[in-house]
């Protein structure tokens, strides 16, 4: 019984960290002369605290944020100054490519990728 115990701890500390971490983005629209003002948060332990998180980040620089979704795996977003997009995936590449996809210009530059 004390063998199962400590294996069900260990399993505990082996899985609380990120394998169920969670993020998200929140962006300001806001068109301007400047690029649009944007929060990235990971590594939290809840939907609503991810949001809370980047909403926080991005009020820093922008007065109309709102989140724009949260992802388990991997998060991206891209921005020029009229435009942006967000992308998420199961890898970098895929929340970069679809971030890239949204925004839909030329002048769209990555701006973070991350993931949990």
């Amino acid at each position: 019984m004390k063998k199962a115990a400590a294996f069900l701890i260990s399993l505990s500390f082996l899985f609380h960290g990120s394998a169920f971490a969670i993020g998200a983005i929140a962006v300001d629209d806001s068109v301007g002369d400047t690029d649009p003002a944007w929060g990235i948060a990971t590594g939290e332990d809840s939907e609503a605290a991810a949001k809370r998180a980047a909403m926080k980040l991005c009020k820093e620089h922008g007065d109309n944020c709102k989140v724009v979704g949260w992802f388990k795996t991997c998060g991206a977003y891209a921005s020029s100054k009229k435009y942006y997009g967000y992308g998420f995936g199961a890898t970098k590449a895929i929340a970069t490519s679809k971030a890239l996809e949204m925004c839909g210009q030329n002048s769209c530059q990555l701006i973070t990728a991350e993931c949990e």
